[in-house]
């Protein structure tokens, strides 16, 4: 055999490149490319996702901060808005927390760890060198979404949870008092309904995720996914609003996003929670196939 001959074939011998019997390479495992590992790191190094993890952390202490300086200016005692009552122990504070947060800033961090997941891939034109690895689309796809919405949930988790730490070294861990009605429930009994509000919060967010993931797959903009999935939420909230369309707005992605107050009354009701986790989860599940769909034909090299 010549040495050009011989530089065509395997090891082996045989003149087939090195091809199993598939067509693919030798030792070629789909299942093993690119690793959660791999992309949790290259997401977590990434400076958005150290920012915005930074501004959820301080936050909390920013709002003690806030209302330690503007004590002495208020009427404590005089009202039972669950901002007045945020003073009155950790669980107080923790749910005023999330109050004012889960509206917006939450929003715009699991908007930010979803759409710009493979959008900026895109934009970067490092996606068609991932494909041509080779990556199978689908599980590329899969595990951006997991990495995603791993962050998002650690997002969602970690501002609550701080909030309930600073609030209880800054005005301890006293009773919970009821925002409406000032009725005392002892924390103990709603640490473990704090729990499910947090998971509620989280279910809540899938529509904002889904969406933005699927706009994901459809640009090459961060921006533009993540702007599209906030404006979800600013244009829901409007239609909110409209009390002329009735039971209507109960389909509303952001129509149930405050029920899990009703889990922190003296006598918790969860049926409003129940009802915004099936919108939720309906809405999300739709919109992720739409963006498994769309990426299988999606045209990454133009």
């Amino acid at each position: 055999m010549s040495d050009s001959n011989a530089a065509l074939t395997t090891p082996t011998g045989s003149a087939d490149g090195g091809l199993a019997r598939n067509g693919s390479a030798r030792g070629y495992a789909p299942g093993r490319t690119l690793p959660l590992a791999v992309e949790i790191v290259r997401q977590f190094k990434r400076r958005r996702t150290l920012v915005m993890f930074g501004l959820l952390l301080a936050l909390p202490w920013i709002l003690v901060i806030a209302f330690k300086v503007g004590a002495g200016s208020g009427q404590p005692g005089t009202s039972l808005r669950i901002s007045d009552l945020a003073v009155e122990g950790g669980l107080n504070f923790a749910a005023f927390a999330l109050s004012v947060s889960a509206s917006f800033l939450l929003v715009v961090a699991v908007a930010l760890f979803c759409g710009d997941s493979v959008a900026s891939e895109a934009s970067w034109s490092s996606l068609r060198y991932l494909l041509a690895s080779p990556i199978p689309r689908d599980r590329l796809l899969r595990q951006k979404l997991v990495v995603a919405m791993g962050y998002s949930a650690a997002a969602v988790v970690c501002l609550p949870v701080m909030a309930l730490l600073a609030g209880t070294l800054a005005f301890g861990w006293n009773d919970v008092r009821v925002p409406g009605t000032g009725e005392t429930i002892a924390a103990l009994d709603v640490l473990p309904r704090f729990g499910v509000v947090i998971g509620y919060a989280l279910v809540s967010q899938f529509v904002v995720a889904a969406l933005a993931f699927l706009l994901s797959v459809s640009t090459d903009s961060p921006l533009g996914a993540v702007g599209g999935a906030v404006g979800l939420v600013i244009v829901s909230s409007i239609l909110q609003a409209v009390e002329a369309l009735g039971s209507l707005r109960e389909f509303l992605p952001t129509f149930w996003n405050t029920a899990w107050l009703d889990a922190l009354a003296p006598q918790p009701s969860y049926e409003g929670m129940l009802k915004g986790v099936a919108v939720a989860v309906t809405y999300s599940a739709i919109l992720i196939a739409f963006a498994f769909r769309r990426f299988r034909s999606k045209d990454v090299v133009s």
